[in-house]
């Protein structure tokens, strides 16, 4: 409803400017000094009691003050006037189809400012200022992401988001949990110049938990957490015992290379992977299929567990499948693209097909016909794609991948026709192949992989 009052509003205001013009397509600005009347926030879509009787334009509400990035309305005289709009020092666009004499929507700039004035300021094309009162409101810091959740102690650590902002009076604050429960203090290395990150060192005692950012304008815990170990499916030490079950079984190593125990491993350095992606589940193929051979398969053993048994799938459009990854910079990532697919026993099993389970379901049995197909959604993960050729610089990084936006695609790449629903998340596959790209050319790529889980996105 609130889109449909917002594209109505938009609307009017469009075609109320037209029915002025003879040439509704030619935009001239005017002479003369411009007001501002009021200000409306097009994103809240509330009614007030403020609310002039006599120019209700939108539903949203009268406002004195917005975030960066807010879409408002602003009321006056002559604004056809204005060819530069500022918000404190930071400029805004400007979208002739929106302006009218007495109209202007215009979107808040989502930069922080560098000088606040508290104002709006409006130039004309003979040279005039004028000003509004008007405050820009940051927020708390927003954190998005972090380069790896899995570094250790002592390791530097990148946190990703916006409003990252350092104050000389009050610097960015980075805090973990310790086993005590109490905060203890990151020491800050770097902030991005944009406010779009911060660098920072982890520090000792730092245990399992989210993380808390806090600058002049509040804190902020991330939703992830530092050494994240819940909705475990593979660890690949025996924490849910689930490890390769199918047709192949790749590496699971534990060495230098190692981020915490063992790790499982797609290509070795020697296999190559076409550019057009060819079909090689012999070396980058990772599956786990449940059940275990038997007459009437329940799970039961180890290592034969469905997928919704040791993590919770329920409601997975709310929830986001992440991993950590480690791409050698001597063997890039250069074709192919990671197909990671869920499926029910109905299309996939661990024993012969026809039998059934304690539940009354029928199993298809071990095959690979479920996947090879554009009607099972799964992701399509091409993290070369960009440059045409990935590494991780020797390091781990950590891979999110959320499951409503990423269980999209089919076997080559166009949107499967079909659709997940709780009882598919049962069996599990990673396959890189396909994905065939402009600029994708052979190559012997080693992809370790670790901590494959599912959590919740908030």
């Amino acid at each position: 409803m609130k889109t449909i009052k917002y594209i109505l509003a938009v609307c009017a205001l469009v075609l109320g400017f037209q029915s002025c013009c003879d040439e509704p397509d030619k935009y001239e600005t005017t002479d003369g000094v411009p007001t501002i009347r009021y200000i409306r926030n097009l994103g809240t879509e509330i009614t007030t009691s403020t609310d002039p009787s006599d120019k209700v334009l939108t539903n949203g509400q009268l406002v004195e003050s917005a975030s960066p990035e807010a879409t408002l309305c602003i009321v006056g005289e002559n604004l056809r006037s204005i060819v530069e709009l500022y918000f404190n020092d930071k400029p805004a666009t400007l979208n002739s189809s929106y302006i009218t004499d007495n109209t202007m929507i215009v979107v808040v700039p989502k930069e922080v400012p560098t000088a606040v004035t508290n104002l709006i300021t409006m130039k004309t094309a003979d040279g005039q200022e004028v000003t509004h009162p008007f405050k820009v409101v940051i927020s708390a810091p927003v954190l998005n992401s972090a380069d790896c959740e899995y570094k250790r102690i002592g390791e530097t650590m990148t946190i990703n988001g916006r409003y990252l902002i350092p104050d000389e009076l009050n610097p960015l604050k980075v805090e973990f949990t310790n086993a005590a429960g109490q905060p203890v203090e990151a020491e800050v290395k770097n902030v991005a110049e944009d406010f779009t990150s911060v660098t920072f060192v982890v520090p000792e005692g730092a245990v399992e938990g989210p993380i808390t950012v806090t600058s002049v304008y509040g804190a902020t815990k991330t939703s992830f957490n530092y050494l994240d170990s819940r909705g475990f499916i593979f660890d690949f030490d025996g924490r849910t015992t689930l490890s390769n079950h199918g047709w192949h079984s790749r590496e699971i190593k534990s060495d230098e290379w190692s981020i915490c125990g063992n790790y499982m491993q797609l290509g070795n350095g020697e296999a190559v992977m076409t550019a057009d992606g060819a079909w090689d589940d012999g070396n980058f193929s990772f599956e786990y299929w449940p059940g275990n051979w038997k007459d009437v398969e329940d799970y039961a053993d180890d290592n034969s567990f469905r997928i919704f048994d040791v993590a919770d799938c329920s409601n997975w459009q709310s929830k986001t499948l992440k991993f950590e990854m480690c791409v050698p910079k001597d063997y890039p990532w250069k074709a192919g693209a990671m197909q990671i697919a869920f499926a029910g026993v109905d299309k996939v099993s661990q024993g012969a097909a026809g039998v059934t389970d304690i539940y009354g379901n029928t199993l298809a049995g071990c095959n690979n016909v479920y996947f090879n197909n554009d009607v099972l959604p799964r992701a399509f993960y091409r993290p070369w794609l960009a440059t045409g050729s990935y590494d991780t610089n020797d390091g781990w990084v950590t891979v999110s991948l959320p499951l409503a936006t990423s269980l999209t695609f089919g076997f080559s790449g166009a949107a499967a026709s079909g659709s997940l629903t709780d009882e598919d998340f049962a069996s599990f596959l990673m396959f890189v192949t396909g994905g065939e790209a402009d600029n994708s050319s052979d190559c012997t790529p080693i992809i370790k992989i670790d901590n494959i889980r599912i959590v919740p996105n908030k």
